[in-house]
């Protein structure tokens, strides 16, 4: 039986994103791997923007009426080089951070993206080992872009597709790109080997829940990890409304009714998605047929264990994606700080984070409405 969703949409008093930048200090890193928040909480990924810029106008991310040919996008100027990300994330490593993941807006956008993954890929950690490098891409130029991308050195890619329908699709990313564009880029992905690639589709109550049912069928048996996000309320330009969330185990249920599914282990610690295999005529996993993953990001809220950090494509630090306000690292980077100094700059802002805002979602609702000013988008901060 569905439990119930929670009471109503909520949204959090905003702070000015562009508060002034973390202190500059030489002291307070802790011990390689040791640095957590105040809930005990690691620090053990790092999500990169690369861009602000998308060519897809999803309505629950980039809403045309809002990204229109006139939006102020960041300035060149302003976004980190290439070897400012990787310094950064040299920084982060020794921290714990174990995992990169490129994001945007759309991350392919950004020219020469591969050589950005090349750098990041030479990174170590203070045991020896690589950083995994990860990347999520709407999938629109990942079929001529796969290639090259595994020879610079990315480990996995994540594809966001909301419906294997092609009208669906089409009016999903309101600029009329062909689902079989996409999937070319998937089918370029596996063949690089750039897997296990996962696809993600952000489920959308009376837009896109018809599509449960058909995408689960078409990536049964592929290879593909296709997960199902619940619609969340991100920024504030999407018009989230609580009534069009189609929740997790709605999507279990549907799938279900269809394919028997039995419950997997977490891959790993602070994992958002719930896994959940194809069942063999013995009631158990069956590989072959494989797995889907669903993220309850609003009925299931995963604040607990989040180990994850993101940082914008112009070097602002953010402890959640839910989150009104960054702590701007470019400005010590490009003011002279040294390595030592930027990460205890990240090692402070860490360990004095409490976020936990899904968790709070309901208990929030009868605040007040926010003052002058809005949440930070997806688009900007990265998924």
């Amino acid at each position: 039986m569905t439990p119930p969703l929670v009471p109503q949409r909520r949204v959090i008093p905003v702070v000015d994103a562009r508060r002034a930048a973390p202190r500059r200090t030489s002291g307070g890193v802790p011990s390689a791997g040791a640095v957590r928040d105040l809930r005990g909480r690691p620090l053990t990924d790092l999500r990169i923007s690369v861009t602000d810029r998308c060519n897809f106008r999803c309505g629950y991310c980039m809403p045309k009426e809002v990204f229109g040919k006139d939006y102020p996008y960041l300035p060149h100027a302003a976004l980190l080089n290439f070897e400012e990300i990787a310094r950064l994330a040299r920084v982060f490593l020794p921290l714990g951070v174990r995992k990169l993941r490129l994001t945007g807006g759309e991350p392919l956008l950004r020219r020469n993206v591969e050589l950005l993954v090349a750098q990041l890929a030479a990174l170590r950690r203070p045991d020896g080992t690589a950083p995994e490098i990860a990347l999520t891409t709407n999938g629109s130029l990942l079929a001529r872009k796969a290639q090259v991308l595994k020879d610079a050195g990315l480990s996995r890619v994540t594809v966001s597709l909301d419906a294997i329908d092609e009208p669906v699709f089409r009016r999903m990313n309101d600029v009329d790109f062909p689902v079989a564009a996409v999937l070319d880029g998937i089918a370029a992905a596996q063949a690089a080997g750039l897997g296990p690639v996962k696809v993600n589709m952000v489920v959308r109550r009376g837009v896109n829940d018809g599509q449960v049912l058909p995408m689960a069928r078409h990536f049964r048996g592929s290879g593909v990890v296709l997960r199902f996000i619940e619609y969340m309320d991100v920024g504030s330009t999407n018009g989230w409304d609580l009534s069009e969330v189609y929740p997790s185990n709605a999507v279990i249920e549907c799938i279900s009714s269809a394919y028997p599914l039995v419950e997997l282990e977490p891959s790993s610690a602070g994992e958002t998605a719930r896994r959940w295999g194809y069942a063999g005529t013995d009631g158990r996993h069956d590989p072959a047929a494989g797995e889907i993953g669903t993220i309850g990001s609003v009925t299931e809220a995963f604040c607990g264990d989040c180990s994850r950090a993101r940082l914008s494509t112009e070097g602002r630090l953010f402890l959640c994606l839910f989150a009104s306000e960054g702590h701007d690292l470019r400005h010590l980077l490009r003011g002279g700080a040294d390595d030592a100094e930027l990460a205890a700059a990240v090692a402070g802002i860490w360990q004095g984070r409490g976020d936990r805002y899904s968790e709070l979602r309901a208990s929030l609702a009868a605040r007040a409405a926010p003052a002058a000013g809005q949440r930070i988008e997806m688009s900007y901060i990265g998924g």
